[in-house]
């Protein structure tokens, strides 16, 4: 039933994206604001929150969200994007904390805005701290995105759930390799990204 099939590998790959952009976009810039000293000292309150985001069964996170908000893809999406942001967060975090302080304070000694020495210094050097956090988000949306199916989000989960409890292997075995392939996949293209974004002679 092919259309059946490229109608979840569809849903797949919108749950799996939208979920690892939306991570990206709140991940990084408050990666890159919690390393500043003005907001230094919310850094350990925000990675616990992310903590327990990732700690909470996805299930129950899922399904309490669509108790709560509703059921479709944007709950799915919304629910995997806040058990997904950790990794992107802590790389982030770790990646700009690393950098020697007398490389940046010669940056600044040479005229450099905090701005500046950010662009041009910290964020090349985390590159590819946070590129590694990314390709671990990707990795993580994919596998859990096959639960969209529990609050009408689509994807893998509806060839692999009835699969389960129907006990026909073959439904079974077709979700998961489709969803071992889209993973493979993704790490592939995350794995080039990496290579073309990291900063020469890094």
């Amino acid at each position: 039933n092919w259309p059946f099939i490229s109608a979840a590998i569809k849903d797949h790959l919108i749950l799996s994206f939208a979920s690892a952009f939306i991570i990206l976009i709140v991940a990084i810039p408050a990666g890159i604001l919690l390393t500043r000293p003005r907001a230094k000292r919310a850094t350990p309150v925000v990675l616990a929150l992310a903590n327990i985001g990732q700690a909470f069964p996805a299930v129950g996170l899922l399904i309490l969200a669509g108790i709560l908000f509703g059921f479709g893809k944007p709950i799915a999406i919304f629910s995997f994007a806040a058990f997904g942001i950790l990794p992107i967060l802590r790389n982030t975090i770790v990646g700009l904390q690393e950098i020697d302080p007398f490389i940046i304070e010669s940056a600044l000694g040479m005229g450099m805005t905090p701005r500046q020495a950010l662009r041009n210094i910290e964020l090349p050097l985390a590159v590819p701290v946070i590129l590694a956090g990314v390709r671990t988000t990707l990795i993580l949306t994919v596998g859990i995105a096959t639960l969209g199916v529990f609050v009408n989000g689509g994807g893998m989960g509806t060839l692999i759930i009835p699969g389960l409890k129907l006990n026909r292997e073959v439904v079974l075995l077709t979700g998961g390799l489709l969803t071992v392939l889209v993973a493979f996949t993704m790490d592939w293209l995350a794995r080039v990204a990496e290579e073309l974004l990291r900063p020469r002679g890094i």
